[in-house]
């Protein structure tokens, strides 16, 4: 998938704000070794730096492009090119934490207790993730991407998926001395022209347009965006309202 720094951070408040509601849940908790899985361009990567200034920070992406601008704004941390279905640790973190990416990802079944496994003894998975798949924004582009027009060309894209509360909770359990996990759903005030189709343009379609050609990504987009003002109109102030749920667990080993 070819990524974009910089359409990614367009919402950069609002893209932040889970990680600093989830960073919230580890106040007190110390720790010398911080991962950050699916680390993007290092924006929220920097919040675990402030948060514990004196620890070893690693930052792992598989994109060389969302890696290059983290390094390029955050030279001390250590930033690492690796695949998340695959990655090991070398030494236990105290934290493995991540915001926004292991929805990807496919077989949490196997992925969670593996990445659990490679905690410290006492260390912290903290994880958050989109659990908008059934909102009118993603509804919309899997049923686009099912027409007739582009089914052939965009045959096993996937947008992600999340397992319920109750499956991580099954998949943690054991082993795991305290869980926490919740849901908030953030109704977010995005401004601009087509302000969720940029939002969507800078994760969720991401797969999508790759498999595009230029003339075919703006015929998409086109129709996407009108269904989008449909479901989403905007409001008097030239606002969209927005929401958006997303999945958050805390487990200590």
């Amino acid at each position: 998938m070819a990524w974009h720094p910089e359409q990614y951070l367009k919402f950069d408040d609002a893209r932040r704000r889970p990680a600093v509601d989830l960073l919230s849940r580890l106040d007190g908790f110390p720790a010398s070794c911080i991962v950050d899985l699916g680390c993007g361009p290092g924006n929220v990567t920097q919040l675990l730096a402030e948060r514990w200034p004196g620890a070893r920070l690693i930052g792992i992406d598989s994109d060389a492009v969302m890696l290059a601008r983290a390094a390029a704004t955050a030279p001390s941390i250590t930033w690492q090119r690796a695949d998340i279905a695959s990655w090991q640790a070398s030494t236990p973190p105290d934290v493995i934490f991540s915001n926004a990416a292991l929805h990807w990802l496919d077989d949490h079944q196997q992925l969670f207790p593996r990445l659990f496994r490679q905690l410290g003894a006492g260390g912290v998975l903290a994880v958050q993730m989109p659990a908008n798949f059934s909102a009118p924004s993603h509804r919309i582009l899997r049923e686009l991407a099912g027409e007739p027009a582009w089914r052939e060309l965009l045959s096993g894209v996937r947008m992600g998926s999340v397992l319920s509360p109750a499956a991580y909770r099954n998949l943690l359990m054991p082993g795991c001395r305290q869980l926490d996990l919740w849901e908030t759903t953030y109704w977010q005030m995005l401004a601009g022209d087509d302000a969720i189709s940029e939002w969507m343009k800078g994760t969720t379609l991401v797969p999508y347009l790759t498999r595009l050609d230029r003339p075919a990504a703006e015929a998409f987009l086109a129709i996407y965006r009108a269904r989008l003002k449909v479901a989403y109109p905007p409001t008097a102030d030239g606002q969209t309202l927005f929401p958006f749920k997303r999945l958050f667990l805390v487990a200590q080993r």
